[in-house]
């Protein structure tokens, strides 16, 4: 009897043990993220065609801690020239001055303001979208996956390409194409330890 207490006691004790350095591991934040296993990509409509594309170069500065979400800091820079939308001339149409004018304006900018938790591994975001040196607030759910340990986040949101100015002139209107673009993101993050 005595030796069964003595088990379930060192049992419990390594249990105990066990989440404790569990829940350490969990509690460093997400800072590096790994851009070859991260994606930036917008879908839109031409002529009521769903057209995609993504951006081959962008950065992320992270801090975020799934348990502590209104701590988090999150910036990302899109190189906007880095455009690939599915062909050379579509890539060098759209880096010019009637839609992303990447001479004057080469970044887009994302800044996290707010972050709350929804749901389980679910969050809500409000942010500053900066494009062609015109800043909108988006808000859009974000999912946290942990996978070991990196996490994977993935979002979308929707933007109206006439709130940035993002084809002038003949390009204004929506007959060609469409107001709306869908941004999406998947974003695999590693722990700074």
């Amino acid at each position: 009897m005595d030796f069964t207490s003595h088990t379930f006691f060192r049992t419990l004790v390594g249990f105990a043990a066990g989440v404790a350095l569990s829940a350490n591991v969990q509690a460093a934040p997400y800072q590096v993220v790994q851009l070859d296993k991260s994606k930036i990509g917008f879908s839109y409509k031409q002529m009521g065609v769903g057209m995609d594309g993504h951006f081959a170069k962008f950065s992320v500065q992270l801090s975020f801690d799934p348990a502590k979400p209104e701590q988090t800091k999150a910036t990302i820079e899109i190189d906007l020239a880095s455009i690939d939308a599915g062909s050379d001339e579509a890539d060098q149409e759209v880096a010019g001055k009637s839609w992303f004018h990447t001479s004057a304006f080469p970044k887009a900018v994302f800044v996290a303001k707010q972050v709350k938790q929804s749901a389980p591994n679910q969050y809500e975001v409000l942010g500053t979208l900066t494009i062609k040196g015109r800043a909108r607030d988006v808000k859009f759910n974000l999912k946290h996956s942990p996978q070991g340990p990196a996490g994977v986040l993935t979002g979308s949101f929707n933007l109206q390409r006439a709130d940035y100015a993002i084809g002038e002139g003949m390009w204004s209107k929506f007959d060609v194409v469409a107001n709306d673009i869908q941004i999406s993101f998947h974003l695999t993050a590693l722990t700074g330890k």
